[in-house]
């Protein structure tokens, strides 16, 4: 199924999926083969955060057909592989510099599949990437560390939680040294959630026929991240979050 079908689909009706006991209604109509997502996973990456976005696609109501890309991979990053999915989800892991060092000979290819009308998904480094320096320049701004921002509430790059602001409600989420999203005057995003300073931790924006859906935190991680750091696990973890952010980057 490619990109370009999905406003359609989504203007059709949904349907209903089930699973541990609960009713999920999802945007597509009945029948429709389940979209096609696809999760970055090798060195530009850690062990752990391909499968954690690979289970948060899978839990949204979207129900994703979620494929491993990467060069230890059955299927390599690629236009072909692009070209058969309507989102690609670039995990968190790892440094800027060493992600991109990886990533830069992919950069045309993911910009032309956003452009094209598919859907970009950053998370932590993933995040980072989609920015321009250095990165796949796909936002109407940039990106920088929140923890070198005034005031920030977390000054180490170690594992630990951030309490966001997400649509007005305060959560906490597992965090290590996430960036934060800065935009040009009047650009067209939608801000999902920002950091106690107001920087933004979160938002949507538009990329040609494409969106683009960014966030520092990793509203993924699953109660290991936090017991394997030594943290206190929240009282709720940020799946709903995170799912909120994939029908944000979905929508037509």
């Amino acid at each position: 199924m490619t990109s370009g079908t999905f406003g359609r689909l989504f203007a059709a009706g949904g349907r209903a999926l089930t699973g541990r006991g609960l009713t999920v209604r999802s945007p597509l109509p009945q029948g429709t083969p389940p979209p096609v997502a696809l999760v970055y996973r090798g060195p530009a990456t850690l062990p752990g955060c391909p499968e954690a976005v690979a289970a948060l696609l899978k839990s949204s109501r979207w129900g994703f057909d979620v494929r491993y890309v990467g060069p230890d991979e059955n299927l390599p990053l690629s236009r072909p592989a692009l070209a058969g999915a309507a989102l690609y989800a670039q995990p968190g892991g790892g440094t800027l510099k060493r992600g991109y060092r990886h990533l830069k000979r992919h950069r045309d290819e993911i910009r032309e599949f956003v452009h094209n009308g598919g859907r970009y998904l950053g998370i932590c480094l993933g995040g980072y990437l989609a920015g321009a320096t250095p990165g796949f320049d796909l936002l109407p701004g940039d990106t920088d560390q929140y923890i070198a921002s005034a005031d920030a509430t977390v000054d180490s790059e170690e594992n630990t939680v951030v309490q966001v602001s997400w649509r007005g409600r305060r959560r906490t989420l597992f965090f290590q040294d996430g960036p934060y999203f800065w935009l040009r005057p009047n650009a067209d995003a939608d801000i999902l959630a920002s950091y106690p300073n107001g920087r933004i931790a979160a938002l949507v924006t538009p990329f040609g026929a494409g969106r683009v859906g960014v966030v520092g935190p990793h509203p993924e991680a699953t109660d290991d991240w936090y017991l394997d750091a030594g943290l206190r696990t929240t009282e709720r973890l940020g799946v709903d979050l995170g799912c909120d952010l994939i029908d944000a980057v979905m929508r037509p």
